[in-house]
């Protein structure tokens, strides 16, 4: 070793020992901290410096130098998350409730393998529930979650049934948000799942669901102000822990049988204002609440079910008594105590679901309840010298509510960690409510923040030392380029070898390295960046997870789409090697034609044909103008057939797609269909009809329910998405719309009706007003025998072809012309491309729900 590495080495030894001495957080942690708080107004006032963990920032602990706790509740932080979040890989407990956050929730946060709990309680975070789908991360991916709780924010969309992934969760609090869609499907969640909160949210008409009878941990069931429909099973009641049933307001009729043998623990079930009949209660004696049922108003009925005491606001008021303070009188921003001391109250509201009690103007109640809060304050150690309670009343949910000041014991304020201290005893429902006094939760108000004393002192010295530290770190990084430089100097010319593996690989020439290319060109680096004016962001169709897609035009005057890999998804040359080399040899008038490829410069990049009338997907959702009648739709199911027959039966080695889809059903100038996007697909051998994966890969809504379970994928598996796609050619829906599955959808209404009436209600008015459909019932024959749940009872693609072809002839067409003489009729200005929409490169769902059929 030379005299200047060995010094340059000694110097970077010395800088880390004395990091390592100065600083107690890893370094990556410290920056992911400050990140988040960059995001944030009125972020905690001692979060200064670089070392959160040895500076003790409020609201973090630390194990061996890794942030392993974020607890930051009632802070009045507003700002948003961020997705730096996920740089705190041993993270376990992150509390960021009761604050004034907004905007979504990062799916980054997916990366916390080692996150526990996660609640965001009391926020005014909206957007949807971000799960992973193969390309982005989402909560799903929270393997070790106990505790999630999303409630009292303002998130909006379905719940993902990815949710199921979450099969350690022992806690769901997701109420008084905006969710909608069907109610979640919590199959999956059977072992652990002991808390349940949905409430006050716009789920759709539901029945009962399936999971009511397969949580044996459940203790709580919160569903109020829904749309449950049905009879509840007796087995919700049997669990051996239950404790609680709220199923208040909803649509649950039939008969309410409790069985004989429910829980030793059972202290409540409310069906208030629902739709039952009957009642079986089989020596239960603890609360039960059925006033506002049809059973309550029959002959025979149990008047104590029934005649429900209801709490109304008190007549008279209560407000904790004050003593006499004389002529006191505090300043206009603070609030006096009941013992006469002028101080900043943690102020806040606390809400009861249930009170056994209905005469609220009883004062002992009251009392009851300050002298609990004062004895679980002492108990957690937390400085209180008085409390205050006033404006008792039933709110808008027929809920009571009570208003609570928390004044502090020796000082005029609490400081941040007091106050986080206060906002999780609730939070987390330490404070044990007394006897009467049902399940509550705890809405704070913003809390002022006040300097801490001595921290202009500690933050000098924090500067100093960073200050310090910044000038060794510049020499070891000065010394370290100087040395990189000379090295680069004698390799320069072997990297700039190995950094051009495409000038060895041009079609004359011949050796395992080359591809072997048919009908496809190589590209130069720079040839691509003047076709597509130095790929001009005014260029762009479109982003994906692969890259950026750009138009270009060849000096023929031949568009092109230019598919240019991004870093993170760039593939090992032999790999990439090998993809050309397939794709090359695939030809057909129904494929999307690859035009060329380059891999020069470090790039990876693919060259096809560009196809001007966008996906079937944005004809069939209107976006791109073009309209599609029945017979159009019928030609589209036949190209798109013949293509996937073409790649199962012809192509060399044969190929299944696997994403087979409306996004990648490209339609050309005559509407002529082609089939895209090979991103997943695999080659098979001769001698094999199928093969094992690893990885189950597809979008949701199209993927087989038999390869998802058994990860065995054949070419059935493509005939099962192209019965979903001919399903969405009749109805215009996404598979899944609204949490409804087009397939669910469909079967049911022909069980209803084999005649096919209930099925006009399904069909795309855009085909079927004002025109008869010949040929349908066939149609929908066919797509049923491609979407059965055994992959032997489906068609092979060739069938499925040879069918659409007879279902033409019924229509009055020839299947054997092509449609050049059909130019594309718009409806309106276009407006979409195929490339233009991130779906086009959604390569992977992510894992499907083990439900295959959502409810």
């Amino acid at each position: 070793m030379s005299l200047q590495l060995r010094y340059l080495v000694l110097v970077l030894i010395l800088n880390l020992w004395s990091s390592c001495i100065s600083a107690e957080t890893l370094p990556d942690e410290a920056l992911a901290l400050q990140s988040l708080a960059s995001k944030w107004q009125a972020s905690p006032g001692n979060w200064a410096g670089s070392d959160p963990c040895g500076s003790n920032w409020v609201g973090i602990n630390c194990s061996n130098s890794h942030i392993i706790y974020i607890v930051l509740s009632g802070l009045s932080i507003s700002g948003s998350l961020s997705e730096e979040i996920q740089n705190l890989p041993e993270l376990v407990h992150l509390s960021l409730n009761s604050n004034k956050l907004r905007g979504s929730i990062p799916g980054e946060l997916g990366n916390l393998s080692s996150l526990v709990w996660f609640d965001i309680t009391d926020n005014e975070i909206s957007g949807s529930i971000p799960v992973s789908d193969g390309t982005n991360l989402g909560l799903d991916m929270l393997k070790k979650c106990q505790h999630l709780r999303l409630d009292r924010n303002q998130l909006t969309g379905a719940v993902p049934s990815n949710l199921n992934n979450l099969t350690k969760l022992a806690e769901l609090q997701l109420s008084n948000n905006q969710l909608s869609g069907p109610l979640p499907n919590l199959t999956g969640m059977d072992e652990e799942l002991a808390y349940v909160d949905l409430s006050n949210n716009s789920f759709d008409v539901s029945d009962v669901p399936p999971w009511f009878s397969t949580l044996p941990s459940l203790t709580t069931l919160m569903l109020e102000f829904l749309k449950v429909s049905g009879q509840i099973p007796t087995s919700l009641f049997g669990f051996p822990q239950m404790q609680k049933a709220r199923l208040r307001s909803n649509l649950i009729n039939g008969t309410l049988d409790l069985g004989s043998q429910y829980s030793k623990q059972l202290t409540l079930v409310d069906v208030q204002d629902n739709r039952v009949q009957e009642l079986y209660y089989g020596g239960y004696s603890n609360e039960l609440l059925l006033e506002g049922n049809p059973y309550c108003d029959q002959q025979g009925s149990v008047s104590k079910y029934c005649d429900v005491a209801q709490q109304s606001n008190p007549a008279a008021t209560y407000s904790t008594p004050m003593q006499n303070c004389g002529a006191s009188v505090c300043t206009s921003d603070q609030e006096m105590s009941p013992n006469c001391i002028c101080s900043y109250p943690f102020e806040g509201t606390i809400v009861f679901r249930f009170l056994t009690f209905s005469n609220t103007e009883n004062y002992t109640y009251y009392q009851t309840l300050e002298r609990f809060l004062y004895g679980s304050f002492q108990d957690n150690q937390v400085p209180v010298g008085s409390l205050f309670l006033q404006n008792p009343k039933i709110n808008l949910y027929n809920y009571f509510q009570v208003d609570m000041w928390i004044f502090p014991s020796s000082k005029d304020h609490f400081d941040e960690a007091e106050v986080v201290l206060l906002a999780n005893l609730f939070s987390n429902t330490t404070f044990k409510a007394p006897p009467g006094f049902g399940p509550y939760y705890f809405i704070a108000k913003p809390y002022p923040s006040f300097p801490e004393s001595g921290s202009k002192s500690k933050n000098a010295g924090l500067i100093a030392g960073i200050t310090v530290g910044g000038l060794l770190l510049a020499s070891v990084i000065a010394g370290l380029i100087i040395f990189a430089i000379r090295r680069r100097r004698r390799k320069v010319k072997k990297a700039t070898e190995q950094s051009l593996p495409s000038g060895s690989w041009y079609p004359s020439q011949s050796g395992s390295g080359v591809p072997q290319l048919k009908g496809s060109r190589l590209f130069s680096f720079e040839e691509l960046t003047k076709c597509t004016n130095n790929f001009s962001e005014a260029n762009v169709l479109g982003t994906g997870s692969y890259g950026k897609v750009y138009r270009g035009a060849l000096d023929d005057g031949q568009l092109i789409a230019v598919k240019r890999a991004q870093q993170g998804s760039l593939q090992g040359e032999h790999e990439f090697k090998t993809e050309i080399e397939m794709l090359s040899r695939v030809h057909h008038r129904n494929l999307v034609g690859l035009v060329g490829f380059c891999f020069d410069h470090n790039e990876q990049i693919l060259v096809y044909e560009y196809i001007p009338n966008g996906s079937l997907r944005d004809s069939l959702s209107g976006k791109s103008g073009v309209h599609l009648d029945w017979k159009k739709r019928l030609r589209i199911a036949l190209d798109a057939a013949r293509g996937l027959t073409y790649l199962h039966e012809l192509a060399n080695p044969r190929i299944i797609h696997r994403d087979v889809k409306s996004n990648n059903i490209l339609l050309d100038h005559h509407l002529n269909a082609k089939v895209s996007d090979f991103g997943l697909c695999k080659p098979l051998n001769d001698d094999l009809k199928g093969y094992i994966t690893t990885q189950v890969k597809g979008t949701m809504g199209y993927l087989d329910p038999e390869y998802y379970m058994t990860q065995h994928l054949t070419e059935k598996s493509d005939v099962y998405s192209f019965g979903v796609l001919l399903l969405e050619l009749m109805t215009a829906r996404k598979p899944i719309e609204r949490g409804r599955f087009i397939v669910r959808e469909v079967r049911n209404a022909i069980n209803k009706s084999p005649d096919l009436h209930d099925l006009r209600e399904l069909l795309d008015p855009a085909v079927c007003m004002n025109s008869t459909l010949p040929g349908l019932d066939r149609f929908v024959e066919l797509a049923m025998k491609c979407v059965e749940d055994s992959s032997a009872d489906r068609p092979w693609m060739s069938e499925v072809a040879k069918e659409i072809e007879n279902i033409m002839v019924l229509a009055g067409m020839n299947p054997y012309i092509a449609s050049e003489s059909n130019s594309a009729s718009f409806g309106g200005e276009r407006r979409s491309h195929p490339y233009q929409s991130d779906v086009s490169f959604d390569y992977s769902g992510g894992p499907y729900s083990p439900k295959v059929e959502p409810k």
